[in-house]
């Protein structure tokens, strides 16, 4: 009877994970027909479902291998394909190839980031990512494109700008920069009155210029990665850069153990521990 069982999926994780997916899609849909503002706001949105559905699967105790697969490949799609897509039809069409061959580093790196992230799950330090996250390259990516439109900026005048913004974004994907993580940090903890006077300042901020205040937060974010390894590293190797190989991949899966599991869906009882990329991000 337990082997004819039939199989399925928990619903709302997934519906979660759909709707980053969907956003990502919608974002090329948008950039193919020159609407770039709503292009550039779907993959904000995809981050808010990114970071939604790892937390809902957990609160719900609906993790599961398939919830983690799907993941990281709405992910691939929001992240990786999406931005650079976007990025592509905004700036970097009249470049010829320099212009693709940006935004394809760009893809690549996000596809070898959320590889490199799926072989470390309980293994690398949870306080840190490896390279940039790329909901937050992502972010990046959007921003730019965000802030050109709200201020009418041509952004096939400026190609090359966002050829060194997408390529770079890429880069730091796949290197070996430590980016914080924010995962130590205590949510569900009491904390001042003046803290809830802090967020409203904060959400008044961005609610005054979006664009620019998400793009600045952002390109801070991916500086800091450099700038805390030159600060704190006496002699900089091209390991402290870009890693080696035997960092990045081939770990033994039976080491694979971590103390927050975040796979999100399937029947079975038995469940893999995984551990959910977030922004501030991914995936």
């Amino acid at each position: 009877m337990t082997a004819n069982k039939r199989k399925g999926i928990y619903l709302l994780p997934n519906l979660l994970t759909t709707a980053g997916l969907f956003s990502g899609f919608y974002a090329v849909v948008m950039s193919m027909n020159n609407h770039f503002e709503s292009a550039a706001i779907a993959i904000f949105v995809a981050m808010i479902f990114d970071g939604l559905d790892g937390r809902v699967a957990r609160m719900t105790n609906t993790q599961s291998d398939f919830g983690a697969e799907y993941d990281s490949m709405a992910d691939m799609v929001s992240f990786g394909m999406a931005p650079a897509l976007v990025a592509y039809n905004y700036g970097l069409a009249d470049l010829g190839k320099i212009g693709w061959l940006a935004a394809f580093v760009y893809v690549a790196g996000a596809a070898l980031r959320l590889a490199r992230f799926n072989t470390q799950v309980g293994i690398a330090d949870k306080r840190f990512f490896q390279g940039l996250a790329s909901p937050a390259a992502a972010a990046l990516v959007a921003g730019m494109v965000w802030v050109g439109i709200d201020y009418d900026i041509d952004g096939n005048d400026y190609g090359v700008i966002v050829a060194l913004v997408t390529g770079l974004s890429g880069l730091l994907m796949v290197s070996n920069f430590k980016y914080n993580s924010f995962k130590e940090v205590e949510w569900h903890g009491k904390v001042p009155f003046v803290a809830l006077l802090v967020v409203m300042l904060i959400f008044i901020v961005v609610a005054t210029a979006p664009s620019l205040v998400l793009f600045i937060v952002f390109m801070l974010y991916a500086i800091a990665g450099p700038v805390n390894t030159f600060r704190t590293v006496d002699k900089v190797t091209l390991e402290d850069v870009i890693g080696e190989a035997e960092e990045d991949a081939d770990f033994d899966p039976v080491e694979e153990v971590s103390d927050e599991p975040d796979i999100k869906d399937d029947n079975s009882k038995e469940k893999m521990p995984v551990d959910k990329e977030e922004t501030g991000s991914k995936n």
